[in-house]
């Protein structure tokens, strides 16, 4: 298992913290936290004034229940105006903290009459600044308030390194909008109590919950379905695929071949019109469970019909697989989805999604538990093959003759010291001032990839204002430690993601400033990164492409390349592989990368971010088939799961990881961030804020650090070799007999035949 991080420095943390807590009934870093002593140690943030407050408009806001006074911050001229007291001394770096604020925003305080205000946007944000000037702000919680009631915010955060200032404020609503603040409580935050296994002893893996799937059942075969709206259900004989789809015979193997009966369902007057079921008392909770069927259309006139497998949950609604649809044959639908709790009354699934009057038919749909321990021990093998080789160590005397048989056989040791296959992770500016992160980041890891700070917006916040200073620091931490770099991204192509002076922007400026990035980013890094994202998720953006026509992102492309050839240019997008995503599925994902070699970008990367929700293995599986077609590397660039319990959570990594690693299109694995507090995600993590492990962290490390990673000892054989089958990387070998100790390095790459590695005592 890898080294976990040192518990001493956390301890003499606790220690300090214990100094500054005051015994009894208050713990909170923040003075005066309810504004019993008036506005002490409190003060406005920006430009606004604060005023302490009993009540205001005529008595119809009073303070928080129990309290007896509140602050408001009014006359705000920007945003980020606020309430704030500093804390600098009062919060030590590597414990997490837990604030609860109690908030509600006011059109104008100083009103005698209340006057109602829209709902907006409040936040709890911390301002640091390091010793060096840094400055850094950290959101904490958010929330939306009104001018009715009092709301919580309630967030976590860590500071990772040390600092001359520190502040926490509340901010957020329009400018003009009062804040009113009922109370502010900050505290080392308490530890979650950790997981318990799900209990999964009476689940029965691959036995379908649709009751009456083979539509034989009933006067009318329709017994334990409904229409769900005013449509119409028929079950016609005959006519539909008899073999089970390819995503659910990969999981359940050989059965029954299905008997050809569909569903046919007519006067549909809304795309949510279908065919239905009600499976409440069917489901378990956190089981991951897999959804197959075949669809097909009637009356679409060559349009494309989106058609997908939904799970109405109460109110709410999951996509559990989609597929883009046309007249004239069957379509395989395949996803998957998992209820962590189960309050609602009602779980129904139903099909849908084609226009209004045109017919659907649905057949062999399925949802059945997956077996994912079985598929494993599958991918295990398919492992060996795809990422080991036979290697055989020739020993021989110094003057190369055999070794004496008389003496006994020498004893080999052998070590892999670093695997070639590429694992990363994701890492921010600010993780690299905790050393835990740090040491668990190079244990594990031997790629990396930076969260924001080589992003454009990042890099050029206002026009003309460069800042590369993280990127560099970043980029000087993998140096030293052998860690090799992904550069994401050189442009994002969703609008969003896009800072505001470049929108702004007219058409020939725009042009003019994308050629500036591109000869900035790549001249500076020339050389120093082996891939970039060049435009990142094109299949879900279009503000380049809009602004400056169709030719920009192959353009982009060939400009990148000549700037830095060595760099391998990638594409990189997201639900590619979930089968859940119309935009995004591997045929459109296949059809933009051929429209871009077409156009002479020289495309060398499949990047697949792998932001996944209860993955199941043959859907991953089926969209790498695919992608592979195109014979261009895939590399999982973005990969988090997210899973409340963390024994569920370890689960879905571990199938999203050996899927890939078993899969010989994919050439590289990167995670989008381990730590907490640190992750896109909520309930992503694999180390608890304070530097524990938990389940999914314990997982990780055992896949690298034990499965993944050869060892082998024992005596040469009588021919003078000694052999074993190792994992693709480079190896130690220590080989002693009565008189010496002999150690040599090699590395052992792809290959069919066996590895011969000559050993001279």
């Amino acid at each position: 298992m890898a080294d976990q991080p040192s518990s001493n420095s956390v301890c003499d943390a606790k220690s300090s913290l214990e100094k500054i807590f005051i015994d009894g009934e208050d713990q909170s870093i923040i003075l005066n936290p309810n504004f019993d002593d008036g506005l002490n140690n409190w003060s406005a943030w920006g430009s606004c004034k604060l005023a302490l407050h009993d009540s205001m408009a005529d008595g119809q806001v009073v303070p928080f229940s129990g309290h007896k006074y509140f602050a408001a911050a009014s006359e705000r001229t920007q945003g980020w105006n606020g309430i704030q007291q500093e804390i600098t001394g009062r919060v030590q770096r590597k414990l997490a903290y837990e604030a609860t604020a109690f908030v509600r925003v006011f059109a104008n305080a100083s009103s005698s009459s209340a006057v109602p205000s829209a709902p907006a946007e409040v936040r709890t944000t911390l301002y640091v600044q390091a010793e060096n000037g840094r400055e850094q702000y950290v959101g904490i919680a958010k929330a939306m308030a009104t001018d009715k009631d009092w709301v919580q915010l309630k967030g976590k955060f860590l500071m990772n390194g040390e600092a001359s200032k520190i502040a926490v404020f509340v901010e957020g609503p329009p400018a003009g909008m009062d804040i009113l603040l009922g109370s502010l409580v900050i505290k080392h935050a308490e530890k979650a109590p950790p997981s318990s296994p799900p209990d999964f002893e009476n689940v029965t893996y691959g036995v379908n919950i649709i009751q009456n799937g083979s539509l034989s059942d009933g006067s009318d075969g329709l017994s334990g379905w409904f229409p769900l709206g005013p449509c119409k259900l028929a079950v016609v004989a005959s006519g539909a695929p008899r073999v089970l789809p390819p995503m659910a015979r990969d999981s359940l193997g050989t059965r029954e071949p299905l008997n050809g009966r569909h569903i046919h369902v007519t006067d549909r007057t809304q795309t949510w019109m279908g065919p239905a079921q009600t499976i409440t008392e069917r489901i378990q909770i956190q089981v991951a469970y897999q959804v197959s069927a075949w669809v097909r259309v009637v009356g679409a006139q060559g349009t494309t019909q989106n058609v997908n497998v939904a799970l109405g949950v109460d109110t709410q609604w999951v996509n559990c697989g989609q597929s883009q649809v046309t007249d004239g044959r069957w379509y395989e639908i395949g996803g998957s989805f998992r209820i962590e709790t189960l309050t609602a009354e009602r779980v129904m699934v139903y099909v849908q999604g084609p226009a209004a009057g045109v017919d659907l038919m649905v057949a062999g749909l399925q949802i059945f538990p997956v077996d994912r321990k079985a598929r494993f021990r599958h991918l295990e093998n398919l492992t060996d093959k795809v990422r080991k080789r036979d290697v055989v160590l020739k020993i021989r005397a110094s003057d190369n003759l055999a070794v004496d048989s008389a003496l006994p056989p020498p004893l080999v040791r052998v070590r892999q010291i670093k695997n070639s296959f590429p694992f990363g992770s994701c890492i921010s500016r600010s993780n690299i001032d905790n050393e835990d992160f740090v040491n668990f980041f190079v244990t594990n890891f031997n790629w990396a990839v930076f969260e924001n700070e080589l992003k454009w917006y990042w890099t050029e916040p206002q026009q003309g204002s460069l800042n590369y200073a993280d990127a560099d620091e970043l980029l000087d931490l993998c140096k030293k430690n052998g860690i090799e770099t992904r550069g994401h991204c050189i442009f994002w192509e969703v609008e969003s993601a896009v800072q505001g002076w470049v929108r702004a922007l007219n058409n020939t400026d725009l042009a003019s400033a994308v050629q500036s990035r591109l000869n900035g980013l790549l001249t500076r890094y020339k050389d120093q990164f082996q891939h970039y994202d060049v435009n990142n998720e094109m299949l879900h953006g279009t503000f380049y492409q809009d602004r400056l026509g169709r030719d920009i992102r192959s353009s982009m492309f060939k400009a990148a390349n000549q700037l830095d050839s060595a760099a391998t240019l990638f594409v990189n997008d997201y639900n590619v592989e979930c089968a859940a995503d119309t935009r995004a599925t591997p045929e459109t994902y296949i059809e933009q990368i051929l429209s871009l070699q077409d156009q002479g970008a020289p495309v060398g990367g499949i990047g697949l971010q792998g932001h996944v929700k209860a993955p199941v293995g043959p859907v991953i599986s089926s969209a790498l088939d695919k992608l592979g077609v195109l014979g261009i590397p895939v590399w999982f660039t973005e990969i988090d799961v997210s899973a409340a319990n963390e024994f569920v959570r370890a689960d879905d990594l571990e199938v999203i990881l050996r899927e890939a690693y078993a899969h010989p299109a994919v050439e590289g694995v990167m995670l989008w961030g381990f730590w907490e507090l640190f992750m896109s995600r909520d309930d992503a993590h694999l180390v608890n804020a304070e530097g524990d492990l938990n389940e999914a962290g314990r997982r990780l490390s055992s896949l690298l650090q034990h499965e993944w990673t050869s060892r082998s000892h024992g005596r040469v054989d009588g021919q003078g070799e000694f052999k074993f089958r190792g994992f693709h990387g480079t190896y130690s070998v220590e080989i002693r007999t009565l008189t010496k100790k002999v150690t040599q390095t090699f590395t052992v790459d792809k290959g069919d035949s066996p590895l011969v590695v000559e050993i001279s005592l």
